[in-house]
């Protein structure tokens, strides 16, 4: 799979760290960006989130996002 999503994460979330290694596992590229180091991306999350720093959300190429996704809704999302 060639798309290239964009997960917003934190060091301590577990969550995250799940998804990161089923992405790994699946060959599915992503860019990770810590929303506790770069307040715009923070900004993004809490705007996708209806006002909360809701984390992992992943940011698809079409502009959509999807909060603490499985790896079938990345998969599906992605193959569309």
């Amino acid at each position: 799979m060639s798309s290239t999503v964009t997960m917003y994460s934190t060091t301590w979330c577990g969550y995250c760290r799940r998804l990161k290694t089923m992405l790994d596992r699946e060959g599915i590229a992503y860019n990770e960006i810590n929303i506790e180091l770069d307040p715009e991306s923070a900004a993004f999350v809490e705007k996708a989130n209806g006002g909360n720093q809701t984390v992992p959300t992943v940011l698809f190429a079409d502009g959509s996002t999807l909060t603490n996704p499985s790896l079938a809704q990345v998969k599906a999302k992605i193959s569309a």
